[in-house]
């Protein structure tokens, strides 16, 4: 009990430490945002619905506003001319995302494109190869009628649903469209309908995967703690 009470006692040590250096070196050029909690900042406004939280926040502070989570600077852009802006006409400055610490378990940030820093040498390869080989105007309209036919499949199920009187998940009826579309391109059968056990085991692992991206992370807010990994994520 006195080791876990001395640990608690050096996390929280910690976090004040790293919250006054954090608040001494915080940039004024930000956006509006609203007031922020010390060590904190705006975690507790989120709720448990977040993109509400978003929408009345947006309502008071700008369709462009600062967020604080934990020790993480946020930049909320919440209309589609804002967003316009920014990843049509300043892509560049902003095409960085932070890297969640899930990435971070077997190095997925360091191959996968969509994490990689940009500009560098693998990055522009592995660019090359998608706009050549996946989104090239020759290969999206050769692969025309397959989306056509995957959408026409999901609305024919949210139909078959609404008769009988079936609630539906919107999110799995989604992720089982792109998945089948993805997996025709690629593989040239649906995944997320088949009964192999290969199809099955693929399917858990996206599954897994995208509930690890999803949970809240102690490592992702306060990044002096992700060596300890808290929540045993990784």
């Amino acid at each position: 009990m006195d080791f876990l009470s001395g640990l608690l006692c050096l996390v929280l040590f910690l976090v004040l430490v790293q919250a006054l250096y954090s608040s001494k070196g915080r940039s004024k050029k930000l956006p509006p945002g609203p007031p922020t909690i010390p060590i904190f900042g705006n975690l507790f406004q989120l709720g448990d619905t977040p993109h509400r939280s978003f929408a009345k926040l947006a309502n008071t502070h700008g369709d462009i506003m600062t967020l604080k989570l934990g020790h993480t600077t946020s930049i909320v852009i919440s209309s589609a001319a804002m967003s316009k802006e920014i990843l049509q006409k300043h892509d560049a400055v902003f095409s960085n995302r932070t890297i969640f610490d899930a990435l971070r378990a077997h190095q997925h940030h360091q191959a996968g494109v969509g994490w990689m820093p940009v500009s560098t040498p693998t990055w522009r390869y592995l660019r090359k190869i998608c706009n050549l080989q996946i989104f090239a105007s020759q290969k999206l309209d050769a692969n025309q009628h397959l989306r056509q036919r995957k959408v026409e499949q999901l609305i024919a199920d949210v139909h078959r649903s609404c008769c009988v009187g079936e609630a539906v998940d919107i999110g799995q009826a989604a992720f089982k469209t792109t998945l089948n579309f993805m997996s025709n391109t690629i593989f040239s059968f649906n995944l997320a309908d088949s009964s192999d056990q290969t199809a099955q085991e693929f399917r858990e692992i996206v599954q897994a995967i995208k509930e690890e991206f999803g949970k809240p992370n102690f490592g992702d807010f306060f990044p002096f703690l992700r060596n300890l990994d808290l929540q045993g994520i990784r």
